[in-house]
């Protein structure tokens, strides 16, 4: 497959997955981090729903872009 251990080829953040990212998980920890802190996990289309819902269960606001489309910030968990 296209992608798989070609360093220049942003892959999946998921651990032990190499296939190339499609999707962006912007995220941030409200703990410690203002809105306008965006931390980016990248996700193949398999690992999506994973990775946000692993983040999501821990009440850390999740914002799902497809790969390459930056947020400035994200907003707060609605409760």
């Amino acid at each position: 497959m296209i992608g798989l251990d070609d360093p220049a080829v942003p892959t999946c953040s998921r651990a032990g997955c190499r296939l190339p990212a499609a999707w962006n998980i912007n995220w941030r920890n409200p703990r410690i981090h203002t809105p306008d802190r965006v931390k980016v996990w990248l996700a193949c289309d398999e690992h999506r729903d994973y990775l946000h819902d692993y983040l999501a269960t821990r009440d850390f606001p999740v914002v799902v872009t497809q790969f390459g489309v930056a947020v400035d910030r994200v907003p707060e968990v609605a409760r």
